[in-house]
């Protein structure tokens, strides 16, 4: 009988990607987009959530943001169907709801015509985040009992037809999407219908990120506002009389790195503590992976440390990555923990010893700081020159630290077991972003780290860049580049972000 090898059918997901804060995005949107073979993704997508496309995924960029359509919706919708047959789980990324002025329905009416399989994954829409973000409830039962969703986005050369009359009866909030060109008319068809020309009228720009910027007004004053606050899209209008409560009930601009798009690297197998912390206090976190951690092929001189680990007195371990690699090779080799007998552990900071604690291992000791040359000193200190060490580390690692074990007169087996490979994310422009002044701080936890992000963006002028460093070697690193560098005053995650509070506050003082 002859194999069949032709892939079955495949399926598609429209994912609504939300307003723009990554932290909006849903769990289930994050869940499907994991797992796709081909994403197919709006210029409104928030640059957290495009961050989070699967490196083996294909990408198809199609634009979509108004007045500027790299592909035709017939086309989209094509490209849907065709990748689905080729046996792909297509994700269709749109911004905001793929339901709410998303045109999911077209795009599904030729899915349905040739039998392909979809699912949708509503997002968190616009009209109700990006109020509920500048403290605008767009229902409140002392000033509305309802809500209005209307498109404000009209074809070049056509009248604006919306019947204004029925929206102004129902005296309840009107919140108009995509509706910034045609500012000046809604507020005229609306005053035009009946509607009072001080009723409490709002834009919003760039809601849910760093860039959020809120007008409030009136509906006769809207305009001329917005022109003066060079207010720039995406935005949305809002009419009604809970504008008014936008003052009293604002809240994201009070959150201490609120305003400030952070870039924050780290390797890309790790999910950044430091990022969560970050976008906690309110600042639009830029995610991005700069270094990638790879196992060396030939790994014949750790094995060959397998065999008699248990002679070892201590195991020192100068990162996490370290930490994964020793113990899946042990777990390749089919070696269990209490082979490590009584052999103690030395952590180089708060991160390593975290993976040992996730395996219900306390390290016996840490450096009062947190680099290789401390680590070395402070651990020789407590030797008597008998001992036997291994240290399991990148080919590439601070040679001091072994240099300062051996002076005591302690047998140290250096070993190579990873190397440091740099990334990029090719939807992300790095290089762009520092040179149009997007990103306010760019936060390095390890020297790598920094020569990754350098990698990824070569011709910078690094003196754009201004660099929160968590330790000497990492500052070391951004200095040789001529960046702007700070150093937080402990080398662990808690003291980074203070440093980064102390940054923003002291901006805020000068400005």
């Amino acid at each position: 009988m002859q194999e069949d090898n032709k892939k079955e059918q495949g399926k598609v997901w429209l994912v609504g990607a939300g307003p723009g804060d990554v932290g909006l995005f849903t769990m289930k949107g994050a869940q499907v987009l994991e797992q796709a073979d081909v994403v197919v993704y709006d210029s409104l997508v928030g640059q957290g959530i495009l961050t989070r496309i699967p490196t083996s995924a294909k990408l198809i960029n199609v634009g979509k943001r108004a007045g500027h359509h790299t592909m035709s919706q017939e086309k989209i919708n094509q490209v849907l169907a065709d990748e689905a047959k080729k046996g792909n789980r297509v994700v269709r990324l749109k911004g905001g709801d793929p339901f709410l002025f998303g045109r999911g329905g077209e795009e599904l009416e030729l899915l349905t015509k040739e039998g392909i399989p979809y699912e949708i994954v509503p997002g968190v829409t616009s009209p109700i985040s990006v109020p509920a973000y500048n403290g605008i409830p767009v229902t409140h039962r002392d000033f509305c009992s309802s809500v209005h969703v209307i498109t404000g986005h009209k074809r070049k050369g056509i009248e604006y037809d919306i019947d204004f009359e029925p929206l102004v009866h129902t005296r309840g909030t009107l919140v108009f999407l995509m509706g910034i060109t045609a500012m000046e008319d809604i507020c005229n068809g609306l005053m035009k219908a009946g509607m009072e020309p001080d009723m409490p009228a709002a834009v919003l720009s760039k809601g849910t990120t760093a860039g959020q910027k809120r007008v409030v007004a009136t509906v006769g004053t809207l305009k001329a506002a917005a022109d003066q606050a060079k207010i720039q899209t995406p935005a949305i209008i809002v009419v009604g009389k809970v504008c008014t409560l936008a003052d009293d009930f604002a809240w994201y601009e009070k959150l201490p790195l609120a305003g400030w798009k952070i870039l924050v690297t780290r390797p890309k197998e790790n999910i950044s503590r430091t990022a969560a912390l970050l976008r906690e206090k309110g600042a639009e976190v830029l995610e991005l992976p700069s270094i990638s951690i790879i196992p060396l092929e030939d790994q014949s001189r750790l094995y060959q440390a397998f065999s008699h680990i248990s002679s070892y007195d201590w195991l020192v371990f100068t990162s996490p990555a370290g930490v994964e690699v020793f113990f899946r090779q042990m777990e390749k080799k089919k070696i269990d923990l209490r082979s490590l007998g009584n052999a103690k552990i030395a952590v180089i900071g708060e991160g390593t010893k975290k993976k040992f604690l996730e395996r219900g291992i306390y390290p016996d000791f840490m450096p009062s700081i947190y680099d290789g040359n401390t680590l070395g000193k402070e651990l020789g200190a407590l030797l008597n020159g008998t001992e036997k060490i291994l240290i399991p580390r990148a080919s590439l690692g601070n040679k001091e630290l072994a240099e300062e074990l051996k002076k005591t007169g302690a047998q140290v087996d250096d070993v190579p077991t990873y190397e440091t490979g740099y990334v990029s994310c090719p939807l992300i422009n790095e290089k762009k972003e520092f040179e149009e002044g997007a990103i306010d701080l760019a936060v390095f936890t390890s020297a790598s780290t920094v020569k990754g992000f350098v990698e990824s963006t070569k011709g910078l002028d690094y003196s754009r860049v201004r660099a929160a460093c968590i330790g000497k070697q990492t500052r070391a690193a951004a200095d040789s580049y001529g960046m702007q560098t700070y150093m937080s005053e402990k080398a662990t995650i808690d003291s980074l972000i203070e440093l980064v509070e102390t940054l923003k506050r002291s901006e805020e003082k000068w400005n």
